[in-house]
């Protein structure tokens, strides 16, 4: 069984790799905060869990318009992270100035990491059946983040393109002192949210992974 990862996110294509699924990934061209605003402009401001699953569902159903996946049989995945902070969600910051902006104001507090999945069942070019969760992970910033410390941490680069401005697989592991919840959402993808929505689909897990399946020339 094919799937295949609507998201140019290391971070994701990493989660699934660790789980045993290689997939194909092509990424979709979205304008995220038009989306949002197109949105928000016509229902009302978004909920945090339902602002990450509004973006996953696009990224997944965008890859059918860029690309009709004649003869494709499989599943397409899409994700999105953003970190709840004092009730305002905060996405990748891009700049080193915002990077830095972030976690001034974030060290030494409790945020929470939401995390959106959506999930298509394809077959021939169309969508069979679809299905999407969130999930969401808190977490404790270290009160101790010095000043030099941020400066040093944004100067490597990674904070710029990561929900939140950290990471927890990556040199942002050291200031988290606490995380309550599935660390992988914090990574950028709930593995076992994953196999849940696959299953959901009639999908199970390993077909995917290709666990306890054997070949015709193993016997």
């Amino acid at each position: 069984m094919q799937l295949i990862l609507a998201s140019a996110s290391p971070a994701r294509l990493a989660l699934l790799r660790q789980a045993g699924i290689e997939p194909d990934v092509r990424p979709t061209d979205l304008d995220e905060e038009l989306l949002v605003e197109a949105h928000e402009a016509e229902h009302g401001p978004l909920a945090p869990a339902d602002y990450v699953l509004l973006l996953a569902r696009a990224k997944a159903e965008a890859l059918l318009d860029q690309d009709p996946l004649t003869g494709f049989d499989g599943l397409v995945l899409g994700g999105d992270s953003s970190l709840e902070l004092d009730g305002a969600m905060l996405g990748k910051p891009h700049t080193p100035e915002r990077a830095k902006e972030r976690w001034l104001a974030q060290r030494g507090r409790s945020a929470t990491l939401h995390s959106g999945h959506w999930m298509l069942r394809v077959g021939e070019g169309r969508i069979r059946d679809s299905a999407g969760v969130t999930t969401a992970t808190h977490l404790d910033f270290s009160p101790d983040i010095d000043e030099a410390e941020i400066d040093a941490y944004v100067a490597t680069g990674e904070p710029l393109e990561v929900a939140g401005a950290f990471t927890i697989d990556g040199r942002g592991a050291a200031f988290i002192d606490r995380i309550d919840g599935d660390p992988s959402t914090v990574v950028g993808m709930s593995i076992p949210a994953v196999r849940r929505l696959a299953r959901e689909l009639g999908v199970a897990w390993p077909a995917l992974t290709g666990a306890g399946i054997r070949t015709e020339a193993e016997g």
